[in-house]
Order: structure tokens, then sequence, then C-alpha cells
């Protein structure tokens, strides 16, 4: 269940050898067809497992009012109606529910999230980091120059994309705050506790937001993911650990991630929400919306998840925010005419079946709109693990490889990214996770540049500064004479580097 975990985070453990697994899965989906009523059986079923729905309502808020009623009378609890984008969370016990409920006259769409019931699972550990030793730290502060915090010698990911070039014209500004959508963050560290913008924080679990002091923050067994992810985009430059990409910006920690790790579409969604109301510039989103790996429209219950994300999405962006999020550690060409999908459902019982990727979506990376991020390692080239796919990988940013892959240059000593860790620590972690926060950190850096700039300008600067890369073709990785992958598309745009590795120095020059 390790690797589950670190999959669904889009990060993953790189020691010594390199475990690294294919992570693409469904269960054969037969979607139910409701006949069309206007109205629903006076007597339902409340005997199957508690589930959670989402309902997408076409209509103003009339509509929303009628809908509402009949899910009363189908066995459905509203947990709460995100009424600004037509998007309903129920709880109900009817098996029949999503069925019924997508004969009302004005509901668009409606699925289950999940195939597990509504209960406490079982912790999973993450195949994670590795923690960064004492006398790294030691070797690392004396080598710091007079303008470097203590370990950014470590921090090969920096001068990667010219960040540390940046920072000394700007480090950000603080009137720019980057939303981390993840596991919690740990506001208390003191890389990030300059920088942590309070107002913009809250734990969406569940799917209601919940603004209680630290209800953002990953308790003592859950997550380190989003703690490390919020370091990559805005640990401070203070004379203390790290450096992020953009120091001087604030950033957020949007909880969405159960107890056990999976991010469910309900809190996916209240989260865009939050982030959409709360003056909120950038999203960062490293992981994938659980149980589906890729969601397919021929399927009613997925249909309806992807329009729920959909327009969550949406709707951030309309307020502002330029959503970044990770391609995914499966090293798969989300391009391809088909791809074989073996883990999901990953909270229940994973089945196989072949899907399209232009049909059935990984979300919300694949969602329109959304910054695809992938990952390089520390010699410029697509990361092992890294998804890719012409037309789908936007740009390119370091999330680490293996060190015997593509080892930094001193003083340098891993592959992998350093960044922070709950309770004051710091670690390496690597995956697409890893290098969408890189992104992240850039948009907000071009967003300080250009405080007025709509979101659909920041990212056309984005990829209009982003370096040009050509494709890797032999891509061979790890030099046993088999090509790995196969890059499709021309220098300025293609399927490994998307318009090329992202530039944190052409982002904030005016």
């Amino acid at each position: 269940m390790a690797h589950l975990g670190s999959r669904r985070r889009r990060a993953l453990a790189l020691p010594a050898g390199l475990a690294l697994t294919a992570s693409l899965g469904f269960l054969p989906a037969g979607a139910a067809t409701a006949a069309p009523v206007d109205d629903v059986p006076a007597a339902v079923r409340a005997d199957g497992p508690k589930l959670s729905y989402v309902v997408n309502v076409n209509g103003g808020h009339g509509t929303a009012k009628s809908v509402k009623k009949a899910i009363a009378k189908a066995g459905g609890t509203v947990v709460i109606s995100y009424d600004q984008i037509g998007v309903i969370v129920v709880h109900s016990q009817n098996p029949d529910f999503a069925t019924t409920i997508r004969g009302v006259r004005g509901v668009e769409s409606a699925g289950v999230t999940r195939t597990a019931p509504l209960a406490p699972s079982a912790d999973m550990a993450i195949d994670s980091e590795r923690p960064l030793t004492a006398d790294e730290a030691k070797a690392s502060a004396a080598q710091a120059d007079s303008d470097q915090d203590p370990l950014e010698p470590l921090q090969w990911d920096l001068p990667a994309i010219k960040a540390d070039k940046a920072h000394e014209k700007t480090l950000g500004s603080e009137k720019v705050t980057v939303a981390v959508i993840d596991t919690g963050v740990d506001d208390t560290h003191p890389d990030l506790a300059p920088n942590f913008d309070r107002d913009a924080s809250v734990s969406c679990v569940g799917g209601v937001p919940n603004t209680a002091d630290g209800a953002w923050r990953p308790g003592p067994d859950e997550s380190d993911h989003g703690t490390h992810v919020a370091g990559t985009i805005a640990a401070a430059k203070n004379g203390v650990g790290v450096t992020g990409v953009a120091p001087g910006v604030k950033v957020s920690g949007i909880k969405v991630s159960q107890p056990d790790g999976f991010f469910y579409t309900e809190a996916v969604v209240c989260g865009f929400v939050w982030a959409a109301e709360h003056g909120v510039d950038v999203t960062n989103n490293s992981y994938y919306t659980d149980p589906w790996l890729f969601n397919c429209k021929n399927d009613a219950d997925q249909k309806a998840l992807v329009e729920a994300v959909s327009r969550a999405t949406r709707y951030a962006e309309g307020k502002g925010a330029v959503n970044v999020a990770a391609a995914g550690n499966s090293r798969m060409d989300l391009a391809a005419d088909e791809l074989t999908d073996t883990s999901s459902p990953n909270d229940s019982t994973p089945g196989e079946r072949v899907i399209n990727p232009r049909e059935c979506l990984d979300i919300p990376t694949q969602i329109p709109g959304v910054v695809t991020v992938s990952a390089l390692g520390a010699k410029d080239l697509k990361a092992s693990y890294s998804n890719y796919g012409n037309g789908v990988v936007d740009i390119s940013a370091p999330g680490g490889d293996a060190t015997r892959y593509q080892a930094p240059d001193a003083p340098a000593v891993d592959g992998r990214i350093l960044s922070t860790l709950p309770g004051g620590g710091y670690g390496y972690k690597a995956g697409t996770s890893m290098a969408s926060p890189h992104v992240a950190g850039v948009a907000a850096l071009i967003k300080s540049t250009h405080p007025y700039a709509a979101p659909a300008e920041v990212k056309g600067l984005l990829y209009a500064q982003a370096d040009d890369t050509a494709c890797t073709n032999p891509y061979d990785i790890n030099g046993d004479g088999t090509v790995d992958a196969v890059c499709e598309g021309g220098e300025r745009k293609n399927g490994f580097y998307g318009h090329g590795i992202t530039d944190a120095l052409d982002a904030v020059r005016r």
C-alpha cells in the first residue's frame, strides 16, 4: 500500500533501488442510464453502505432548490452545496441513489466519489523521503555563500531554473499567494511561518471547509507531502534551512486528503472553491483525484467526477487563479492511443481495463486550462518515472530522479529535491509532485512582476519564457540499451518537456 500512497501524491521515493511502479488502473465500469423522470420513488432503499456523491446541477437557484428536495426524497443528505458552480455533495445509503437522481430534471450528472464506505481507513505509509543528514547539513552550511540559506548549496534545482539569479532581482511579492492543495501544511515550520497565509488556509477534508486554527496542518501520522511542496514554492530566504522558488510570496495550506491519504472529489472541489474565494493567485495540485487514476466519460459516475472538478477549476481560474498540476509518475504517454490501467479503484479492489486517455482523464492534471508539469532530473532529462505526452504536457521542471541516473553537480549530493518537512525538518523527495511546485513558484514570480495579469496572461508568459528543450531521442535513462520512452514534437513544444523548462529569471524581468 505504500506505493499506492506515493503514486497518489505524485511523489516517489528514489532510494538506491529506484522503486517505481506503473500506476494506471481501472475497474471495468458499466455506466447505468436512468430513464428520464421528474420525481423519485416515495419509498427508497437505505440498506447500502454510506457513500458520498457529487450531483452537478444545471440552472439557477430555483433548479438547485428543487434538486435538493429530490435528493432528500431519494434518500440523500446534502452535506454542502456549492451553488457558485452547481455542485452538491451528498451522502446516501440508497444503493440506487445515483441512478435515481440522474433522472431528475436539472441534474446534468451525478456520481459516487468512492467505492469504499464512509469510514476511517487504515493508515498507509508513504514510500517517501530520505531525511537530510546532520553531516550534509553541516557541510552545506560551510559552503553556503553569504547570500544563501545554509542548505541552499544542496538545492541543485534552483540554479536549474535560474531561481538563484531571479532572487538577485526580487524574491516575489507578499501580495501574491500560492495555495498548496494537498495533504496539509505545517505552518509552524521556521522556513514556512514567515510566509504563511492563514486567511487563505483551510481543511476541506470531507468536502466542507473547516477553518479551525491549524485544521490545515497534517496530523502526527499523516503525510508530510504538502509541507515538502510548500517549501519548494515559498520557503523563506531567512538564514534558515532551504530557499523556495519564490521566497517572498505567501503560501497557504488547503488540506484535501483523508487521514489515510485519499483525495476524493468533494474535497478537491471544496479546495478549488475556497482558493477562488480567498484571493489565491496560483494553486498547486500534486495529486490525482481518487479512487480512479483515469475517469472515463462513458461511465456515469466518473463522468460526474470530471464535471465537478472541471467546474471547480474553471471557477478558480475565473476568480484569478492559475492552476498548476503534476503530470504523474507512471512513465506513461498520456497522448497514446490507449493505456492499460491496472490500479483503480484504489480504495477497494483494483481491476484492469484498456482506456483512451483522451476520453478518460487524470484529474485535475488533464482538465483543460490546468498547467500540466512533467519532471526533470539533475541533468535536465525527463525523469525516469515522469508521465509525458505531446499536447498534454505544458511545461517541465525539476522533480528529481535517482542519483545513479541523473547525479547533480557538487556540492549537491542527491538527485532528489530537498525541501521542508513537518516539525522543522528537511528531506528529499522525487516525483512530478516536486516538479509542479517549481512551476507554481515561477507563476507566482510572474504574478509578482505583473500584478494585474489575468491567468491567461500569466500562463502565456510562463510558456513563452520557458527554455526551449528539444526531444531526447533515443531515451535510454538507465543505459541498458532499451529505449524507455519516445518523445514526439519539436524543439519549441514536445511530449517530454512541453514548452520547455520553466525559467524563474525571465519571470522577474519586466
